[in-house]
Parts: C-alpha cells; structure tokens; sequence
C-alpha cells in the first residue's frame, strides 16, 4: 500500500435525480492509494462495499454532509448541495488542500479552493472514493428507511423515480420522505390542493 500525500480532498454527490430520499456530499482526502477506485455506479454493491471499507480505514479523512428532502425542498437542489457539502467538508482541515469536484458546477462557491472537473470520479482517486462512500452511505440510508416507510421499493430503486416506485406512489401517496419540488410529485401536491 503506497503514500500518497498529495493533498486533495475529492467530492463528489448521490441522489441528486432522486425523487424521495436525502441527497449525499462524500468527502476524501486519501492517505494511500487503494486499487479499484472508479466511480461508484460502475461497481458492484459487494465491490462497494469492501471499498468503502478500506477507504474508511486508509484515509486521512473521511467527511459525509446529508441534505434532507425538506431541505431540498426549501433550498433548492443547488442551495442543498451546498449544505450537504459543508457539512462533509466540515472536519477537514482546508488551508492548504486542493478541492476537486466532480462536475462542472461548483456548488461550494464560498471556498476559493475548489476546483471543478467533469468525469473526476473516473480519473481522480480521491473524488472515487468520495463517489464510493457517499454512495454506500446512502443506499444504507435508503435499505433501512425501507423497513421504516415500506411499499415504495426504497431498498431496491434507492428514491429513483423507477416504475415501481411510481405505481407505489400512485397507491400509496407521496412520504415524508418524497421531495415536493421535483416533478412529478410537485404536480401531485398541487393536483391534491
């Protein structure tokens, strides 16, 4: 397992498309390169997860910012993805690190650090491993707010707006959980006033 000191701290977000769920900012300064990192919707679950594990385990640090389907709501997507990414940058120590995001949008405009580039979850490891945990974060989040909120298939389609998620909401009406300012939920509330 090699060093590797070169100071950036990845991010990266999951459950931006979602239409129910919270959305996930991922954050990760590496303290040695770990084989596998790619971007996490290549992997499979059991490849996942024995990833996250060893970045949890190998990294200098390790941040998780949540922004809740209400704050999306009252936030907007943007607003929330700057929240979430506070809240995971929060126990980094900034001065001197480099900030990559994955994206071309840099929704934490308020550090000066940040640098965004498209496709960073493929190319760079610590916006890969950002991918990973944010990812495993949230489909844990989901599997267990399944059992809490059953019937909307949460553990299988994770608050994408699949057709059984939306046959569910047809039967069962929207959750807490479901965001009101994405379509088409924000039409259902509006048609049910």
């Amino acid at each position: 397992m090699n060093h590797y000191p070169d100071g950036i701290i990845g991010i990266d977000e999951v459950g931006r498309g979602c239409l129910a769920g919270p959305l996930v900012v991922g954050a990760v300064k590496l303290n040695h390169l770990i084989e596998g990192l790619t971007d996490s919707k290549l992997l499979s679950p059991k490849k996942r997860e024995q990833l996250n594990e060893l970045i949890i385990q190998l990294s200098a640090c390790v941040g998780l910012g949540w922004a809740s389907a209400q704050e999306i709501d009252r936030l907007g997507l943007n607003g929330a993805l700057g929240l979430a990414g506070e809240r995971a940058l929060a126990k980094f120590k900034l001065v001197e690190s480099r900030i990559i995001l994955d994206g071309s949008q840099n929704y934490l405009s308020k550090f000066s650090n940040v640098e965004t580039i498209i496709k960073a979850d493929l190319t760079i490891p610590a916006v890969s491993a950002a991918s990973i945990v944010a990812k495993v974060a949230r489909d844990h989040y989901m599997q267990a707010l399944s059992l809490e909120i059953g019937g909307y298939g949460f553990e299988r389609n994770v608050g994408y707006g699949t057709i059984e998620h939306m046959r569910a909401i047809a039967t069962l009406g929207i959750s807490s959980q479901h965001r009101r300012s994405f379509e088409p939920i924000k039409s259902m509330v509006a048609n049910a006033a």
